[in-house]
């Protein structure tokens, strides 16, 4: 029995583990495109039609080979043909174009993004996919034309059905054609309530322009988009001008990272340790009072020898704090703009060694389409169930909801 060896050399080994696997779904696919025929004809392969009332068409051989692009390689399938049906046969699993997986196509801007320049891209996707992925420079540069056309499309979709709870907003620099005359990136993201994230808003612009964020939140409203209970920001951008024009109902939240840093700034480098530490009990305090106990607490430590980081401190206090009219649940993804940061990160990497972008606009549509992937990655936030309550208008105090009857007397 030790020395039996069949069935060895049907099996994988090492060497060969990557090619047998892309076999086997190989051969998955070509069953369930044969499955999908059957199906759709009521009849399997050499079978006749029996029924009178039987579905038309019949078998008619197979298209040419088709390479199909994976992340996991590249495959080589025939698509069945079928005859004498009134419309054509579409396969919900390979489309009739197709020649690429979703996850092949949110790879290309990420590569394009890393810095490969278009030349680079056939050699780039020869080692990830395989000799034979039907991508070249020229498809490259087709589907950079298709993202173009897709980023217009998205920047006009309606948003009359979204039911936006909290919105953040920054500006953010990229290495990518659009630091010409100080332009950013300007992004929105709201969260419904549901509990899901989406990108509302990608559009170049600047930080501190009132009349460029004024743009994009009258663009938002007039597509259907309703005013967002909170809106967090950085303090110094020119959002809270133009919110105040177009979305003058929503509680207003500054970022604690931003002003975390700005006070810092004020402080020599052998206090920013400690002062650190004291801001931190500030932002996290859990309730309105005990957060202007470390705040003053802060003011003791530092008002003599460094006033000015203690004014940077207590000026706008009261955005700084609005977070405590909301979910405790919900305080964390609240207190920064970290939601938009956060994807970026990943984008300021990729676009480092990207200085080769000539316009705004092809840097903008690629961007957008990496933050798309993002997208699909984002996180429900905590406690999503509580978004409804916020929604409908429900008030909370120091993060816990407000009783009924004390909502009335207050009223």
């Amino acid at each position: 029995m030790g020395n039996d060896t069949r069935g060895r050399s049907s099996g994988p080994a090492w060497e060969t583990l990557e090619r047998w696997v892309r076999e086997g779904v190989r051969e998955m696919i070509q069953a369930t495109l044969e499955e999908e025929l059957t199906e759709l004809l009521g009849r399997g392969k050499s079978e006749r039609r029996a029924a009178v009332d039987a579905p038309p068409g019949y078998r008619n051989g197979y298209g040419k080979p088709r390479r199909l692009a994976m992340s996991s390689g590249t495959i080589e399938v025939r698509r069945p043909r079928v005859r004498g049906l009134e419309e054509r046969f579409e396969s919900r699993v390979l489309p009739l174009f197709a020649r690429r997986t979703r996850e092949v196509g949110d790879l290309i801007p990420e590569l394009y993004l890393h810095g490969l320049a278009g030349g680079d891209f056939e050699l780039a996707l020869r080692g990830l996919l395989g000799d034979g992925a039907p991508l070249s420079k020229t498809s490259v540069g087709r589907l950079r034309v298709k993202w173009t056309a897709e980023y217009e499309a998205w920047r006009r979709r309606p948003l009359g059905d979204r039911k936006v709870v909290y919105a953040w907003a920054d500006g953010i620099y990229v290495k990518a054609g659009l630091e010409r005359d100080k332009a950013a990136l300007v992004v929105v993201v709201g969260a419904m309530s549901d509990g899901t994230k989406e990108v509302l808003a990608v559009v170049p612009g600047y930080r501190e322009s009132t009349e460029s964020w004024a743009s994009v939140l009258r663009d938002l409203k007039s597509r259907g988009l309703g005013t967002p209970k909170l809106l967090v920001a950085d303090g110094n951008l020119g959002i809270w001008g133009a919110a105040r024009e177009v979305w003058p109902e929503a509680a207003e939240q500054r970022c604690w990272n931003h002003k975390t840093a700005n006070v810092l700034d004020r402080l020599p480098k052998r206090e920013q340790a400690e002062a650190k530490t004291l801001l931190r009990a500030v932002a996290y305090a859990p309730s309105r009072a005990e957060a202007v106990e470390a705040r003053d607490a802060f003011g003791a430590r530092y008002g003599a020898a460094q006033p000015d980081a203690v004014s940077v401190l207590e000026d706008d206090w009261d955005r700084m704090t609005a977070f405590h009219d909301f979910p405790e649940p919900h305080w964390r993804h609240l207190r920064t703009t970290n939601i938009v940061e956060s994807p970026f990160a990943s984008v300021r990497l990729r676009t480092t060694a990207a200085k080769r972008f000539k316009r705004v606009d092809n840097a903008t549509a690629l961007i957008w389409r990496l933050l798309l992937v993002a997208e699909k990655r984002f996180r429900k936030l905590n406690a999503p169930q509580l978004l409804g309550d916020v929604y409908e208008g429900k008030r909370f105090r120091d993060g816990k909801p407000v009783p009924e009857g004390r909502r009335r007397i207050a009223a």
